[in-house]
């Protein structure tokens, strides 16, 4: 079965009343996890960014924390996942700002992951292209803002 365009369910959906319109989006939520989350996040977290930025850096610390320090290999594989539920965090948001806090937090919370960031090249060259990710994300922002997140940034790079 091929998907249709976004313009073609655009307008289908017009066409939709709002009990129709509600019922397609429950059984969307019921079908996938990341379909609820990113409801969740439209219903419940996109009125208050400030609160949603504090959230995910929690939720990062908190995964950090989980991590068993057992075995090499797994360290790097919980990382991996860490950095992909990030990367699904931000892609909710979709704000330049949210974006640069998040991968920001990350990086800090990577580099300060004894004993392996030092020994792994894997973790390190997470962290460089996280690193260059951030650094993109904080050229869009307003000239204010870049200031403040670049000097960060330029600490972070400099404490290693």
């Amino acid at each position: 079965m091929k998907a249709s365009t976004i313009k073609q369910l655009k307008d289908e959906l017009s066409h939709k009343s709002a009990q129709e319109l509600k019922d397609l989006c429950l059984q969307l939520a019921r079908f996938k996890l990341e379909n609820k989350e990113l409801l969740t996040y439209l219903l419940f977290e996109a009125n208050d960014e400030d609160q949603y930025i504090v959230n995910c850096k929690t939720f990062i610390d908190i995964q950090f924390v989980e991590i068993g320090t057992n075995n090499a290999y797994y360290v790097r594989k919980k990382i991996r996942k860490i950095l992909t539920s990030t990367k699904k965090l931000i892609r909710f948001s979709k704000k330049k700002d949210t974006e640069a806090q998040i991968l920001l937090h990350f990086c800090k919370k990577l580099k300060n992951y004894n004993p392996y960031f030092k020994r792994s090249n894997r973790l390190q060259n997470i962290f460089q292209t996280q690193m260059r990710m951030t650094s993109n994300a904080i050229l869009k922002l307003h000239e204010d803002l870049q200031y403040d997140y670049q000097q960060e940034l330029d600490n972070l790079i400099d404490n290693g």
